[in-house]
C-alpha cells in the first residue's frame, strides 16, 4: 500500500509541475495573446464641441508606437498618452492608431463637430 500512495504522490507531483508551467507560459505571453487595444480616450464620437483646443487621454496597452492623426505621439510605460490638438471649423475625423512590437494594429477614429 505504501508503494501505491508513493506513486500517487509523484504523478500528482508531476502534474502539478507541468501546470505550473502551462500557467507561466500563459502568464508570459498574455501580451502576444491580447494584443494591442486603445482604451480610455476621453473623447466622445460625435459630439459637438465648443473649444476650438482639445486634450486627448487615454491608454494604448501593449502599444510600442501611438499616432494621433498620422502624427507619433509619446506614450509612458503604462501606455497612458496625453496630447492637445486644435480642431477646424466644422466636421473633425480623429484618428488614433497604435501598433504593437508583433505588428498588430488597432486603430480607434473619432468624429467631432466644432
Amino acid at each position: 500500500m505504501r508503494a501505491d500512495a508513493k506513486k500517487i504522490v509523484q504523478i500528482g507531483s508531476i502534474f502539478i509541475f507541468f501546470i505550473l508551467i502551462i500557467a507561466y507560459a500563459i502568464f508570459g505571453s498574455q501580451n502576444l495573446i491580447v494584443g494591442v487595444k486603445i482604451i480610455n480616450v476621453n473623447i466622445v464620437d460625435g459630439t459637438k464641441v465648443s473649444d476650438s483646443i482639445q486634450k486627448i487621454t487615454g491608454n494604448a496597452k501593449n502599444a510600442m508606437n501611438l499616432t494621433l492623426n498620422g502624427r507619433e505621439i509619446s506614450i509612458d510605460e503604462d501606455g497612458n498618452f496625453n496630447e492637445t490638438i486644435a480642431l477646424l471649423s466644422g466636421y473633425n475625423i480623429i484618428t488614433i492608431r497604435a501598433q504593437d512590437k508583433f505588428g498588430y494594429v488597432d486603430e480607434k477614429n473619432y468624429k467631432l463637430i466644432y
